[in-house]
């Protein structure tokens, strides 16, 4: 029986999100795609991503943990066989044998997985600098080490969902809610090497270096002052 539903949130496509759908469509998973606004410009991307998948639309641009959050509540609603999510990008940084290795370990121990890149190779300088640092404050602020917080590849059992949709946070600052959430609840992060992918300099990433930084930091601060 499949089990696992692989959640894609998506703004403004192009092709690589249909290309990692078609990958994705020849192994065992049931595919959920939400479309955070991106106009009818997109309307083709999703009307063909939709031969794979479930495509849910957004009319106007939420962020991204509002989008990772809706396709949590569909999947509880609209996929009752599924024990398993896991969270990818749309812009094929995360490649199917990844996905798959997520998946092996949710099955094998279940919880909170995510996939940690080493960041070896040709990355760009602001991902790379970007990624340390916020790794070092976590780690500070929580006590708890994590090689990569800021992968979008994530797994979780479905006894979490719930758990997820309660987390604030509706832009990329939500994905480090989740882990400042988890260390103060005691909900443990397992960690698998994936490979580290960057296309074209990461120039199809919607990510704003200055603003979703001070959000994703004043978050980080808020539950340091506040929620611990």
């Amino acid at each position: 029986m499949i089990d696992t539903v692989v959640l894609i949130p998506a703004y403004k496509p192009d092709q690589k999100l249909i290309e990692t759908l078609q990958k994705l469509s020849e192994a065992r998973y049931m595919l959920l795609v939400v479309d955070d606004g991106s106009g009818s410009d997109y309307d083709a991307v999703f009307i063909e991503a939709a031969q794979y998948a479930r495509v849910v639309r957004y009319a106007t641009n939420r962020g991204k943990g509002s989008a990772l959050k809706r396709g949590m509540r569909c999947v509880l609603k609209c996929f009752p066989n599924a024990s398993y999510l896991i969270t990818a990008d749309a812009d094929g940084q995360h490649r199917p044998a990844d996905i798959q290795k997520v998946c092996d370990r949710l099955h094998q121990k279940g919880g909170f997985v995510i996939g940690s890149r080493a960041f070896v190779g040709e990355v760009p300088l602001r991902s790379r600098f970007g990624n340390t640092v916020t790794r070092g404050v976590y780690r500070l602020v929580s006590g708890v080490k994590v090689q990569d917080t800021q992968t979008g590849l994530r797994g979780f059992s479905r006894d979490l969902l719930g758990w997820l949709t309660k987390i604030p946070g509706e832009r990329y600052e939500y994905e480090m809610n989740v882990l400042m959430t988890a260390a103060r609840d005691g909900i443990a992060i397992d960690e698998v090497a994936i490979e580290t992918v960057y296309e074209n300099d990461n120039s199809s990433s919607h990510f704003r270096p200055l603003q979703d930084s001070v959000k994703i930091y004043k978050e980080i601060f808020r539950f340091a002052l506040f929620d611990r």
